[in-house]
C-alpha cells in the first residue's frame, strides 16, 4: 500500500526519486523525526481559551441530539468498522456543527488531497476531514480531524494528524494550528506551534470519551469554538 501510494504521487507531481516522500496515511513518529524537529509538551492550560469559552452555550435541542446519538450507537460503537464509526457517529456531529459558509468560501472536506514540498522532503496524501477555504477543493486548510479508527493500531492517527498540521501551518504561514484525532470513542484535541524552520512543538488534550454525555457536550463546544474562530479569522483576513 505504501509503495503504491508513493508511486502515484511521483507520477502525479513529477517528484524526483531523491526527495523523500511521505504519505499521511502511512507516516509514523519515526518518519516525522527524520524530517523535522518536533516535540510533545504537557501543558493542559494551553487549551484554556479554546475549551472554556463562556459564550458557547448548547441549547436543549443540541443536548437532546447528543444524548440520542449516544443512545443509538453506544452498544455498537467499539465494534464499528471505520466507515460505520464515521457515518453513524462522527459525521452527524460535524454536519450539525455546519462548517459551511458560502459567502466566506469555507466548507468541510472529506478525503481531501494535501501536498507540501520542501527541498528536503514531501508530505502528501488525503486528509480524513479538513475545514478549509475553497468552494470545490481545499485552498487554505484551517482545521483537521484524523482519523476515524476503531482502535489504535499500526496506523496511529496522531503522527498522521501532526504531519497534516505541519503541512498546513507552512502552506498558510501560520504559527499555530488546531486539530483533533479520534480513536474509537475517544477524542483528543491538538495544538501545533511553529518554533522555527522545520521545528515544532505540540500539545495533546486530555481524553474525551464521546460515550459520556458531558464529555460529548464538551467535544461539541470545542468544535463550535473552532467554527467561530475560522469564520472570524477569515473575516479579519479578507
Amino acid at each position: 500500500e505504501l509503495k503504491s501510494c508513493l508511486n502515484l504521487l511521483k507520477v502525479k507531481y513529477q517528484i524526483k526519486d531523491e526527495i523523500p516522500t511521505y504519505c499521511f496515511s502511512q507516516i509514523g513518529f519515526s518518519d516525522l523525526k527524520k524530517i523535522v524537529k518536533i516535540k510533545p509538551k504537557l501543558n493542559y492550560h494551553k487549551f484554556d481559551d479554546w475549551f472554556n469559552d463562556e459564550n458557547i452555550i448548547l441549547d436543549d435541542e443540541d443536548i437532546l441530539f447528543l444524548k440520542n446519538l449516544i443512545d443509538n450507537n453506544i452498544f455498537y460503537l467499539e465494534n464499528y468498522k471505520e466507515e460505520d464509526l464515521k457515518v453513524k457517529f462522527i459525521t452527524p456531529i460535524l454536519n450539525r456543527i455546519n462548517f459551511v459558509n458560502i459567502d466566506k468560501e469555507i466548507r468541510d472536506f472529506y478525503d481531501e488531497n494535501l501536498f507540501y514540498q520542501t527541498e528536503q522532503f514531501i508530505l502528501n496524501g488525503e486528509a480524513d476531514f479538513v475545514v478549509a477555504k475553497g468552494y470545490f477543493f481545499s485552498e487554505q486548510p484551517y482545521f483537521f480531524i484524523q482519523e476515524f479508527k476503531k482502535s489504535k493500531v499500526a496506523k496511529d492517527p496522531e503522527p498522521q494528524l501532526l504531519a497534516e498540521l505541519i503541512a498546513a501551518i507552512e502552506l498558510n504561514s501560520f504559527t499555530t494550528i488546531k486539530g483533533a484525532f479520534i480513536i474509537g470513542a475517544i477524542w483528543n484535541f491538538v495544538l501545533l506551534e511553529k518554533l522555527g524552520t522545520n521545528k515544532y512543538q505540540y500539545f495533546v488534550s486530555r481524553n474525551y470519551d464521546s460515550t459520556d454525555l458531558e464529555k460529548l457536550k464538551s467535544i461539541y463546544k470545542n468544535l463550535l469554538f473552532v467554527k467561530n474562530e475560522i469564520f472570524g479569522y477569515d473575516m479579519e483576513s479578507s
